[in-house]
């Protein structure tokens, strides 16, 4: 399996995005009202900078120690702990283990800096962040030339048999071998302006559709995109039609080709209309179904209840 073929993802219901959304909030950062986002610092790390770690300021500070040092490294017991003000680095007071983090009045933004005093730390003199410091595997060119199994042994033999061999052209015979499809043909650029217009006479405007993946809408433009490659004939799929203000997002240079939701719809290359199976599915390149294809049930997958 070709782990580089990016598989498209599944779209997420009615019901899931309202929870994703409330999960998320406004910013994407939804919490508590006793919850901060504190970023944090180290005496020892000159480089490395923990952001916004979420704390709740009913935790003592000594719980605060044992929970950074899951990040940090350092342990509770070998470190202060300092509450900085977000704005110049000052510092506001030390913190004492047995009061609460509240008792500081921290907000979001606010800095958090340990200061560790084990001279003994694995931090201590830059050994978490300086890789000069660490001793490198070193070879000599005689003794790697007297390895076998190595890539420049590979290439060697490779090019006494073909002078023209590349590591692109050893790529796409392995492909064919698997019975996929070589990257030089995939690539392969489109000349014929009339290219797919056999599949695309077989797509109208209104067909109920199904794109890889599973997700379900109507066919709202057929034709070609002159912005698009030559022959390209694109459909566009809105999954959800029936929800909301409705914001114009099918444009090309300027065009506007139709109307739907934001990020619910798409150009799609018609010729792999029919295509019921596949493996791969290109990042540009999905499949799609045109047929008798009803809006999707939200609650199909939910037991009835008596």
């Amino acid at each position: 399996r070709d782990m580089s073929v990016q598989l498209p993802r599944r779209q997420l219901s009615r019901e899931e995005q309202a929870i994703r959304e409330y999960c998320m909030g406004e910013d994407g950062r939804r919490k508590a009202e006793s919850t901060v986002l504190l970023h944090v610092s180290h005496s020892n790390l000159k480089k490395t900078f923990f952001q916004e770690i979420r704390l709740d300021l009913h935790m003592r500070i000594n719980t605060v120690k044992q929970k950074l040092e899951f990040h940090c490294g350092t342990s509770a017991v070998s470190n202060r702990v300092r509450t900085m003000r977000a704005e110049g680095g000052h510092m506001m007071s030390e913190c004492d283990d047995d009061k609460m983090l509240g008792y500081y009045s921290p907000h979001d933004g606010c800095r958090l800096h340990i200061v560790d005093d084990d001279p003994n730390s694995l931090s201590a003199g830059g050994w978490l962040e300086d890789v000069s410091l660490v001793t490198k595997y070193e070879i000599s060119e005689e003794a790697y030339n007297a390895r076998k199994n190595t890539y420049r042994k590979f290439k060697e033999d490779k090019l006494q048999e073909d002078p023209d061999w590349s590591l692109k052209k050893e790529i796409d015979t392995r492909k064919a071998k698997a019975g996929l499809t070589p990257s030089s043909e995939s690539k392969s650029k489109v000349e014929d302006d009339e290219y797919l217009a056999g599949e695309a006479e077989a797509i109208k405007v209104g067909d109920r559709c199904e794109v890889a993946g599973g997700r379900r809408g109507c066919v709202k433009y057929v034709g070609k995109i002159p912005e698009l490659p030559k022959g390209c004939k694109s459909i566009f799929v809105d999954a959800k039609p029936e929800l909301g203000p409705h914001r114009l997002v099918g444009w090309r240079a300027g065009v506007s080709y139709f109307e739907c939701l934001d990020k619910y719809g798409g150009f799609v290359r018609p010729d792999l209309v029919q295509v019921r199976v596949s493996l791969i599915c290109y990042a540009e390149m999905k499949i799609i179904q045109v047929g008798d294809y009803p809006e999707l049930d939200p609650f199909a997958d939910l037991e009835d209840e008596i």
